[in-house]
């Protein structure tokens, strides 16, 4: 069984409790992690010349966006919402804002001189093998793997040294490359195979089934399946789902509400799937129900849409007095806690329950009793990142200042060894049977693009099983790890990145790019995309800015509700610092963020409009006081706080990037978005650009660019991604007033 890592949100609770860590429920996930969904670049001298364009682009006539007088009112204030109306994503009105804004968007971008240039050196330098972390499945290595510039990636079978075969192709899901592959899980003796798919990026959800042995689908298909994986137990699997819209109801903007956890019998029709647990007197929430790898224990685990933890309960299916009743093992919701295997009876639970920042503790269910647990991995002064149970053995990640270290311990929590990793990086997978002898694993930093690692787990040896084959020369760049005041004193890590050789001298484009939410960790990773702007002489700076995961509870509750302004203040200091140190200057300065991020970007660019000279706020929540009104926006309460709350409206008032939006001189901004973004809905985005464009009294362009067939960044195509991203460069280097000499 593969590894999840706790920053693969959505399916974190949804893989068999053996492999999976804790499940981070609430949270924003697919904030453009600096993982490898793009590629490198080469190590010559900056290339940047510094030059101002050669013919300035004309202003921006923005089409007309109509206001209404519409106002709604919270605890006696009234706030006006003259953009309600944009809500309305099917609203013919609203599509025809949608295609106005685009042609301006493209039509502004499409003059920018060197565009086709770095579109095609995107094009070039994507064009490479890269694979993901290989599963063994019976006597069958499955892995997936792109060529280069396919849309999806390739899942493929290998027995021996035999050559690879095909086991799914997800680039004939659909036509335009957009239908992607969002979930695979083997039943446990590997004769079938589970996969979700997600069409233009959605977060819904289609299961079907495959015989691997006859390479057939069976005939059923699972449908209005969100938030959950796959998890097999005999000759079926649970998995949880949300009833059909009603009539009427927009399935990518409607609320979702009462999700249930279904158990689906192979060969038998989705309506005949049996319920296994729902709660309908508790409309918000999610509800997991996971196996371990003997199929032994059932595990519950049960979110409020309040508190930030979960519940986490417990079934003995070995035991027929057990079998039907479920055991509590942690009743708070305040605390995240999931179970990642069993020892016999005994079954170990990952939680931060009185440890910050996270440890391993064995409970025997019918002894369920704070008392009566054991520690197995105490907590320790760095965060467990994530645990594996594989191979008789506990593989453990800890964060040391936001990097991977590895160890290896007993199942019973005796430490064997530390995993020796190439680099200061970080490190993923380690995930398998418990009867495995190797394993294989990721490693990845800012230069230094994901190979695939084979571990043996006695030996304590790693050694290269593939390595990518691309034009970068991770000896040409230098990252550095500062340590920089915030506002209140406290000291923020951030990791900078450029060529050797970059002259100090205040005037380097500069991308700083942050998260800063939801218990997530940014670790260093690799980016093709990122490398283009490196090789032309940029600069990338990532701040571990508080409300993420790098430093355990404490650094995310510092970041949280009513803490969120500590974000904002930690993410303007590294701008500061960062013109302060002469990286760059505000003329030359770039601030994004997606997601979370986007949040980030608009509530800084907001307080301090002078910052910088671009902002890229990319599928951003913007709507402070209606986030929650959308599809599974309610989850993010217990991170931000709602607007139903008098204290919780007035702090959220005070950042909602829509709401602090006031005639100023604004940066240069290109909002992206999706029209199949049903996590954090367009909605948010096209109300901002519409009054970021009304209340921006300055030269600087004001843009919105909307993917359609695409959502929030998961599964996106490759063709989708080079295209953005060359817009984003593109738009970044023309308002820096900067011509790249792109190869």
């Amino acid at each position: 069984m593969k590894a999840v890592l706790p920053l693969a949100v959505l399916l974190a609770a949804a893989t068999a409790c053996r492999a999976t860590s804790p499940p981070a429920y609430n949270t924003l996930p697919n904030h453009q992690a600096l993982t490898e969904t793009t590629v490198p670049e080469t190590g010559e001298p900056s290339r940047r010349t510094g030059l101002e364009l050669p013919t300035p682009l004309p202003p921006v006539k923005y089409p007309e966006t109509r206001k209404t007088d519409f106002t709604d009112t919270y605890f006696g204030t009234k706030v006006a919402d003259p953009y309600r109306w944009l809500e309305a994503l099917d609203a013919p009105e609203t599509k025809s804002w949608v295609t106005a804004e685009n042609e301006v968007t493209f039509g502004y971008l499409k003059q920018i001189p060197f565009r086709d240039k770095i579109r095609e050196r995107l094009t070039k330098i994507w064009n490479y093998e890269r694979f993901g972390v290989p599963e063994q499945v019976g006597s069958e290595l499955v892995f997936s793997k792109n060529d280069g510039l396919q849309n999806q990636a390739v899942l493929y079978r290998q027995r021996g040294t035999e050559e690879p075969q095909i086991l799914l192709d997800p680039n004939k899901f659909s036509a335009d490359g957009t239908t992607a592959l969002a979930g695979t899980e083997f039943s446990n003796d590997h004769r079938y195979l589970a996969y979700a798919t997600s069409g233009g990026g959605s977060d819904w959800h289609k299961v079907r089934i495959l015989d691997v042995a006859t390479n057939k689908l069976l005939p059923e298909t699972l449908e209005w399946v969100k938030v959950s994986g796959t998890s097999w137990t005999k000759n079926g699997f649970y998995y949880g789902r949300y009833d059909a819209p009603k009539a009427g109801q927009n399935g990518l903007s409607g609320k979702n509400e009462f999700h249930k956890v279904y158990f689906h019998k192979l060969n038998t029709p989705q309506s005949a799937d049996q319920l296994v647990y729902e709660n309908p007197k508790m409309p918000l929430g999610f509800r997991f129900a996971n196996a371990t790898e003997d199929e032994r224990f059932l595990a519950l685990t049960l979110t409020d849409g309040k508190a930030d933890g979960n519940q986490l309960l417990v079934r003995d299916l070995a035991d027929p007095k057990q079998a039907k009743t479920w055991t509590t093992l942690i009743s708070s919701y305040e605390f995240n806690s999931n179970i990642i295997g069993n020892v016999g009876g005994e079954v170990l639970v990952y939680t931060n329950y009185k440890a910050p920042n996270y440890r391993v503790v064995r409970i025997d269910p019918k002894k369920p009793a704070e008392a009566n647990w054991h520690d197995v991995l105490p907590e320790s002064k760095n965060k467990l990142e994530s645990v594996t149970q594989v191979g008789g053995r506990l593989v453990a990640d800890y964060l040391n200042d936001a990097s991977s270290q590895v160890k290896v311990y007993s199942e019973l929590g005796k430490f064997e060894h530390d995993v020796k990793l190439p680099a200061i990086g970080t490190a993923s997978g380690f995930g398998g049977r418990r009867d495995a002898k190797s394993v294989y694993y990721a490693f990845t930093s800012f230069t230094y693009p994901t190979t695939i690692y084979k571990y043996d787990l006695a030996t304590n040896t790693s050694t290269v099983f593939r390595a990518p084959k691309v034009d970068v020369n991770p000896a040409d760049y230098v990252t550095t790890q500062v340590f920089y005041p915030s506002k209140d004193g406290t000291k923020i890590p951030m990791f900078i990145i450029h060529k050797k050789g970059v002259e100090l001298n205040g005037k380097n484009p500069t991308y700083l790019y942050a998260y800063g939410g939801f218990n997530i960790s940014l670790t260093p990773g690799f980016s093709v995309a990122r490398m283009l702007w490196l090789e032309n002489g940029g600069v990338l700076a990532i701040p571990n800015l508080r409300g993420g995961g790098e430093y355990g509870e404490a650094w995310h509750k510092a970041g949280m509700t009513p803490n969120k302004q500590n974000v904002f203040d930690d993410f303007i200091a590294a701008a500061e610092y960062l013109k302060t140190n002469k990286y760059t200057d505000y003329d030359h300065l770039a601030i994004a963020g997606g997601s979370n991020g986007g949040l980030l970007v608009g509530a800084t660019m907001t307080q301090r409009p002078d910052l910088c000279k671009v902002a890229l706020p990319a599928v951003g929540v913007m709507d402070m006081l209606r986030y929650q009104t959308f599809t599974i926006g309610w989850n993010w309460a217990p991170e931000y706080g709602t607007s139903a709350d008098q204290k919780q409206f007035e702090n959220l008032r005070s950042f909602s990037p829509l709401h602090n939006l006031a005639p100023a001189v604004y940066p240069a901004t290109l909002i992206t978005t999706a029209d199949h973004d049903d996590r954090v809905v367009p909605a948010h985005s096209f109300k901002f650009a519409a009054a970021l464009q009304a209340a921006n009294t300055g030269p600087n362009p004001t843009l919105i660019r909307v993917d359609v067939n695409a959502g929030h960044g998961a599964g996106k195509s490759t063709k989708l991604q080079i295209d953005e991203w060359a817009d984003v460069w593109s738009f970044c280097y023309a308002n820096m007033g900067v011509t790249p000499e792109v190869k």
